[in-house]
């Protein structure tokens, strides 16, 4: 990435180097209002204007969670959706009402919504285009601050090695073509867009209602959140030593996601060609994955886990060691059984080490307990 070049120019470069999409797909534009979405939507309607990206639409989720506040935020991207003449989706979710129900995270709960809702979007914005919804894409205004957030965050908590990626350019219809700019980057190109627009009156420009280029959310500053703490105490230290920190973790963090893609290629071989599926509940792991290095063993083993356990199921750590106990490097541990994570069986003999639900486990062992009792009475 040529830090020197014009900030749209270098936001069309992550778009081809990354493959985020083609110039006739349907683009969703997730704003928020903020100083980084709002980039993003100039950005992306000049892009489309200059027919580098397809047809754009912007939606706007609010949280319900800032009074006022909350339909400000709504009402300033509402206008500019209106200025950039693109069609506009708007869901009004009260979070706190389902985090009461629910009992869960609030940021996770608006997260789910919040891409749930755009999910939806995509889907009614490609019908009205007659384009399948598989088709479309979602932007979303992750930068390089965002990113390395994120890779503190996860180092305080503990990841595996891919986490340290932190965030991916593109994961199913999600792109995030603003990961090799920073938010000043964009905040200085609001800025000269507003000198511009003064002099131009073609340039389209949107001010809330006090005058301001962006929507502020105050809870960014809120330093009990773990997020806002990061951002407000942590990255401004790290600036201070290097002012070059998000271009040099960045680039670090790039390295790390091509050794990832690269590992991953080669545990989906092993899925291939070393896990047979039984059904949806029951695999077999075939002697031969006892020869491959234990990294690999242990993504391959955490993608079983992944597939058999429920989806809001975070895999765990001693689950992904237990069935890695299963086999030494001559073989599966003939005897070897352990209950782990959702109520899963394993069990290994000469054939391989198999994973079920329990109950199946406990039908399959009276079933032989019986038939070894009957086969001994026959002897006598």
């Amino acid at each position: 990435m040529v830090e020197s070049l014009p900030i749209l120019d270098r936001v069309l470069q992550t778009i081809d180097d990354r493959a985020l999409v083609l110039p006739d797909q349907p683009v969703l534009l997730m704003v928020s209002g903020g100083s980084d979405s709002t980039a993003l939507a100039y950005l992306t309607s000049d892009l489309s204007a200059a027919g580098r990206v397809g047809p754009l639409a912007l939606v706007h989720v609010n949280h319900c969670l800032r009074g006022d506040a909350s339909d400000g935020d709504a009402a300033f991207v509402r206008h500019l959706a209106e200025a950039l003449e693109l069609p506009y989706f708007q869901y009004d979710i009260d979070i706190a009402a389902l985090v009461e129900q629910t009992g869960e995270n609030l940021e996770a709960v608006a997260r789910h919504e919040r891409y749930a809702a755009a999910q939806e979007a995509l889907s009614n914005f490609c019908a009205q285009l007659n384009f399948p919804t598989s088709s479309g894409r979602i932007f979303v205004a992750h930068t390089r601050n965002d990113r390395v957030e994120n890779f503190y965050m996860r180092s305080i908590v503990g990841c595996g090695p891919g986490g340290f990626r932190s965030m991916r350019y593109i994961n199913g219809c999600i792109a995030r073509p603003l990961l090799d700019v920073s938010r000043d980057d964009l905040r200085d190109y609001l800025r000269r867009r507003a000198l511009d627009a003064q002099n131009d009156a073609s340039v389209v420009l949107v001010r809330d209602k006090d005058g301001s280029l962006w929507r502020e959310d105050a809870t960014n500053a809120h330093t009990d959140r773990f997020r806002a703490y990061v951002r407000t105490t942590m990255v401004p230290a790290a600036l201070e030593r290097n002012p070059r920190v998000l271009e040099v973790l960045c680039r670090t963090m790039n390295l790390i996601a091509d050794e990832d893609d690269m590992l991953a290629e080669m545990a989906e071989h092993i899925m291939t060609s070393d896990v047979q599926w039984r059904d949806d509940e029951t695999c077999l792991i075939k002697p031969s994955f006892a020869q491959h290095q234990q990294p690999l063993q242990r993504r391959v083993a955490f993608q079983i886990l992944q597939r058999l356990l429920t989806a809001e199921a975070r895999v765990e750590s001693a689950a992904v060691e237990a069935v890695l106990n299963a086999f030494s490097p001559d073989g599966p541990r003939s005897g070897y059984v352990a209950n782990i994570q959702g109520n899963l069986a394993l069990s290994a003999n000469k054939r391989g080490l198999l994973i079920e639900p329990m109950n199946s486990f406990r039908v399959r062992r009276r079933k032989d307990t019986t038939k070894f009792c009957n086969n001994q009475r026959n002897k006598v």
